[in-house]
């Protein structure tokens, strides 16, 4: 069993690296519009943002739609009530972040945030839980500072939902770009 799953992953990396190698141009241009989108975003980030709550509220919309199209007839389904109103609590949020984008944004921030302070507190308390091992002070600088950040973003929050979301949509176009820019240069290299 584990003889055939390295051979068929050693087939998978082979082929992968074959579609690089021959389609490396469309990679690279790829990869080139992503940064570029990436900076964009970075350059305008209430834009960037907006769109992002817009997209995020046709999307909700449009799932809310579906499931509650998937429940006509369904009326004797387990739990059907509760899938009926995650439906209607999809379309309303949907809407709201359609109709009011700069709420939205509030919204996504504040998740953000949420986030942010919750991965810094499990992180922290997870260095202090290895604490004996090497390097442990390094997870727990990283636990502070997301406890940190989360506390300033909350402290700003007016200035914060502006530009978090755009800025960190943009780093991460920006670095999804470089690596299929590089991965792609790399095999046109090989």
């Amino acid at each position: 069993m584990a003889n055939d799953l390295e051979t068929a992953s050693v087939l998978f990396r082979n082929a992968m690296r074959e579609a690089f190698r021959k389609h490396s141009t469309w990679y690279l241009i790829q990869g080139a519009l992503l940064v570029v989108a990436g900076m964009l975003a970075i350059i305008y980030p209430l834009m960037s943002a907006v769109a992002v709550v817009v997209l995020i509220g046709w999307l909700l919309m449009f799932s809310g739609i579906i499931q509650a199209i998937s429940l006509i007839g369904a009326k004797h389904a387990p739990h059907f009530w509760l899938q009926l109103i995650s439906a209607i609590l999809a379309i309303l949020v949907g809407f709201l972040f359609v109709r009011e984008p700069g709420q939205g944004l509030v919204t996504l921030t504040l998740l953000l945030i949420i986030f942010f302070m919750i991965e810094g507190v499990s992180k922290i308390v997870f260095a202090l839980t290895i604490r004996p091992m090497p390097q442990w002070g390094w997870v727990l600088a990283s636990g502070l500072v997301g406890v940190i950040l989360s506390v300033l973003l909350l402290a700003f929050l007016k200035v914060t939902a502006i530009w978090l979301v755009g800025l960190m949509l943009g780093v991460q176009l920006i670095s999804i770009g470089a690596a299929i820019a590089n991965m792609a240069w790399q095999a046109r290299k090989s």
